[in-house]
């Protein structure tokens, strides 16, 4: 496993989106990867990128993007590039994936739609790095493959149970998600529906919070994932937070743990160093502070890829709870999506020399 010795060429499929913008905005200068092909509706199509974006981040169009022309999704697919980073909105982008993927390519998804597929690995790289060699046994035509970042709530959560899943088992979570607007994309919720408010209703993102963390936690044997024995509640709300999804959760553990050792567990999750140019030192920090995580404060520790943890506590219905935060739009979409793109080509799975069976 080794770092691409010239920068692959990549397409942004939804470039014009919240996703597809916070991607350009990571791939600016990244040293494994070079823009190509940039990819939206038909409205946008035929234009210089910098004309069709409603630029919604900080500062201005990176210059690497603003001159490019966009092209349809309902186009073919570009098969210039080796890569599709994919911020496509789930209503599109299952047929659009599929179709990039069989014409060769291989995509990496930030949307729902493939995600649960039993052949499309759904990989937090901390976590299950293992599970991206699923794609090898995908049946794409021309050898292409899909491998999917999880939902940007699950990443955050999963982040912080891996470790107590690893040490002593977890057989039941709560979790309640206080979720930003910008989870929402743009323009997002109206202003007076959020205003002074808060939502407790967020369309299939209490069922992929159920779902998504028993098979990123599970097993790769025989060429099959087998799921992790847990049962995950999930509430999910829409608060008004720009950036910053709140998880309060509650977990009953398989064997019984001592607060000293729920921390350890937790400070001792460092992953090996592999030279990914995304990847953290520490992708979990815990506070001691009792008012601690906060959006506001805490959403960018290691430039928004780290997840804070707080408020560690005996839950007297389960056996513990905390508070865990993520950046939702970069750990939990963009720069969860562009790791797993990394850690793909590390593993050689994305490249001139990737082989699948």
């Amino acid at each position: 496993m080794t770092a691409p010795t010239e920068p692959l060429d990549v397409a942004v499929l939804g470039a014009t989106g919240t996703v597809g913008q916070r991607f350009l905005a990571l791939l600016e200068g990244h040293p494994w990867f070079r823009v190509r092909a940039l990819v939206a509706s038909p409205r946008s199509a035929g234009k210089r990128y910098a004309d069709a974006v409603d630029w919604r981040l900080e500062g201005d169009v990176p210059d690497h993007a603003a001159d490019l022309v966009v092209r349809s999704a309902e186009d073919a697919p570009d098969r210039d590039v080796t890569l599709a980073l994919s911020g496509l909105d789930s209503s599109v982008a299952g047929t659009t994936e599929t179709r990039w993927a069989e014409a060769g390519l291989f995509v990496v998804t930030n949307a729902s739609a493939h995600r649960m597929d039993p052949d499309v690995p759904l990989v937090v790289p901390e976590v299950n790095a293992d599970h991206m060699e699923l794609a090898r046994s995908q049946r794409f035509e021309r050898g292409g493959a899909i491998v999917a970042n999880p939902n940007c709530s699950t990443i955050g959560l999963v982040l912080a149970l891996a470790p107590l899943h690893r040490a002593f088992g977890i057989e039941a979570v709560e979790v309640t998600t206080l979720q930003a607007a910008s989870g929402a994309g743009y323009p997002g919720v109206a202003s007076l529906d959020l205003l002074d408010n808060v939502v407790p209703f967020i369309r299939g993102e209490e069922d992929k919070l159920a779902e998504e963390p028993a098979k990123i936690l599970g097993r790769l044997e025989g060429g099959a994932i087998e799921p992790a024995a847990l049962r995950v509640s999930a509430q999910c709300f829409r608060v008004p937070v720009v950036d910053g999804h709140t998880a309060s959760v509650s977990v009953k553990l398989a064997t019984s743990a001592t607060a000293d050792d729920v921390l350890e567990a937790w400070r001792g999750h460092v992953p090996p160093r592999q030279g990914l140019p995304g990847e953290t030192l520490r992708p979990l920090r815990y506070t001691a502070r009792e008012d601690r995580p906060q959006p506001r404060l805490d959403r960018d520790a290691e430039a928004g890829m780290g997840v804070t943890l707080g408020r560690l506590r005996e839950c007297p219905v389960l056996d513990w709870r905390f508070v865990a935060l993520a950046h939702n739009t970069v750990r939990g979409a963009a720069g969860g999506a562009l790791l797993v793109a990394e850690q793909a080509v590390l593993n050689g799975l994305c490249g001139r020399h990737a082989g699948r069976s």
